[in-house]
Parts: structure tokens; sequence; C-alpha cells
């Protein structure tokens, strides 16, 4: 079988997550485009892309290349635009995290993958890591019981600089995507509501509103609450947060990014009845991070599998972001 071809689009920082594990699946690039040129044509000497064709002109790249696949690593207000382009000219397509930067925009990709009839996927990367599969897996495996309630806290003193210091809602816009959609994927609940509140702590060194608390009504009955903030100096939690999962039988902790650990009722007296250790379903992904996630999109281009993040799916992690956002700005519980 001849390796898959692809046309990366965006060469950016970002896409040198990508051509490493690209060159590692033998992917024959036939273009990489960039409104900047010569940074196309940086990363293709770089990473020394024989054949690849460098460009600055998305619309006629998509009509004269010859590629099994797009690749979108562009900033989040080109992901409409690049994606729906490119699922136009019958392409499938597998794009960066946000999908996109607005609720109309992410419907709009979801139509023009379904018109094309060709499969947009999002890169969700924090889904293909260990240890959150092994939360999963334990959580389905029934060792909690019925699940009941899930809680993040994600506590970081983050100076970036540039623009995330000029955002409106840089939490919730920038980071809690990923904390969103690691729940849904944890419980396999959907978010029904939403009521929340965001907040400019003392002495921030943000515009905008940096801290949110976030109460989230899921199916099945199932809670998420989250608490984050990106200006905590101090005692900092996990980039993926810090995690208490509770069930009918026992809970779940994923502290620090170490192996889950728990406890689970194991007598039926007392004021507070007997526990104990809670058994673990280890689960291993390999590889991991965005290669995990191009590994995905390579099975269903070779199997027609479809990837765990395709976009009717993925839509529903995007849809409880601006639905905190537009709570917190209303004031008022919002439903999805």
């Amino acid at each position: 079988m001849a390796n898959e071809r692809v046309i990366v689009v965006g060469a950016g920082g970002i896409s040198n997550a990508w051509f490493g594990p690209i060159t590692q699946e033998e992917l024959d690039v036939v273009a990489v485009v960039d409104l900047n040129q010569s940074a196309a044509e940086k990363q293709i000497e770089k990473y020394k892309l024989a054949g690849a064709v460098a460009s600055n002109d998305l619309d006629k790249t998509l009509a004269q290349a010859k590629a099994d696949f797009v690749i979108d690593l562009t900033i989040p207000d080109a992901h409409c635009q690049v994606t729906t382009k490119a699922l136009a000219a019958g392409f499938h397509v597998i794009g960066e995290k946000p999908m996109a930067a607005s609720m109309e925009q992410a419907r709009q990709m979801v139509a023009a993958s379904e018109k094309a009839g060709k499969l947009y996927m999002v890169s969700q990367s924090r889904r293909w890591e260990s240890r959150h599969a092994t939360v999963q897996s334990t959580i389905d495996a029934g060792r909690l019981g019925t699940l009941t309630t899930l809680n993040c806290d994600f506590y970081i003193g983050a100076h970036f600089g540039g623009f995330r210091d000029a955002m409106p809602s840089p939490l919730i816009l920038d980071m809690a995507i990923h904390h969103f959609d690691l729940a849904r994927m944890f419980s396999g609940q959907n978010a029904v509501s939403v009521y929340a509140e965001e907040f400019n702590p003392v002495g921030s060194w943000y515009a905008g509103d940096v801290a949110a608390n976030c109460l989230f009504e899921m199916t099945g009955g199932v809670r998420f609450a989250y608490r984050g903030s990106w200006c905590a100096e101090g005692c900092h939690t996990s980039w993926n947060g810090d995690w208490r999962i509770i069930g009918s039988s026992g809970t779940m902790l994923y502290e620090k990014d170490q192996t889950p650990r728990g406890q689970v009722v194991a007598g039926d007296e007392g004021f507070t009845r007997p526990l104990k250790d809670l058994e673990i379903v280890n689960t291993e992904v390999n590889p991991g991070g965005m290669h995990g996630a191009l590994r995905e999109m390579l099975s269903f281009l070779r199997s027609g599998r479809k990837p765990q993040t395709e976009c009717h799916d993925n839509i529903q992690s995007l849809a409880m972001v601006f639905a905190a956002i537009e709570s917190a700005r209303s004031g008022r519980r919002i439903k999805l």
C-alpha cells in the first residue's frame, strides 16, 4: 500500500509537534501552505520533505495537489475557512483544537463535512494519553459504581505575555476546552446546561477574566464542577488538572499526572463504610498526543473506523466553552 499523501496548512510553531509524527509515519507531504511562504519553505527544508511544494495560495494548492487528506495547523480564527475549503475540494481533514472561533463557525464546518461526504476530525490531543485512558477504562468497567460527580481543579500562575494577556476570556477560551473535553471523555456524557462565573483576581496581569467557576449538568444526571485560574501563584496543579471522580461505590483521584488511585466501599456497616483500594484498569496508549491523533486519522483512512473526535462529537466540547462564557456574561444558567 502506498503511503498516504497529505497537505499541511500552517507552518507556525505548532507544526513542529506534527512534522515529527508525519515523518515517523512515512507520509508523503505533497505541499506545505502558509501565508508566509518562507515559513513553509523552512519547514520543508528542516524536515527534509522531499517533493513537497511550498505555497502561500491555499485555493491553488487544493485545486492542483493530489492528496488523501489535509492537516489544518492554522490559528483558530482561520480553522473554519481552511477546513471548509479543504472539505469542499474533496479532502478529509484533521485540524488542531479548538475546532472553531465560534459556534456559528463550528456548525458551518460540520455542515461542510456532511455536504462533502468527507470526514473532519479535531486533534484533542489529551485524549491520547495513557493515564486518561486508564481513568476512562476504570469508570467504564464500573469500578466506581454509577458515576455521579466529576470535579476538576486547574490552578497555574502562567506568565505568557503576548495575546493571551489581552484576551477577554483567556482561561475558558484557550485552555478549558482540554478539561471540558476530558470530562466528556471520562464520563461518556454530554453537557446539558451550565452556570458559570468568570472574574479577574486582584493582582492579575491579564486584561480579561482569567479565573472561572463552572457547574455543568451532564446527561445521566452527572455533575461536573470546574474551578480554574491562570493567575494563581504557587501550589500549581497539573496542566491536565487535578480530578476527583465520584461514583455510587467509591472515589477515584487523578492528581499531578500521577497514576490514578482511589477507594471503594468494602462493607455495609458503620458511620463511614469500610473501604478498600480501587482496582485500576490500566490502559496503555501509544503513540500519544498529536501522534495518537494522527494515527487515529490514518486508521480511518485505512479501515473506515470513525475517530473519537470526529466533528459531530467534538462540537459538543466546544459548545461547553461558549455556553460557559455566555452564562458568565449573562449571569444565567445556559442550556446547551
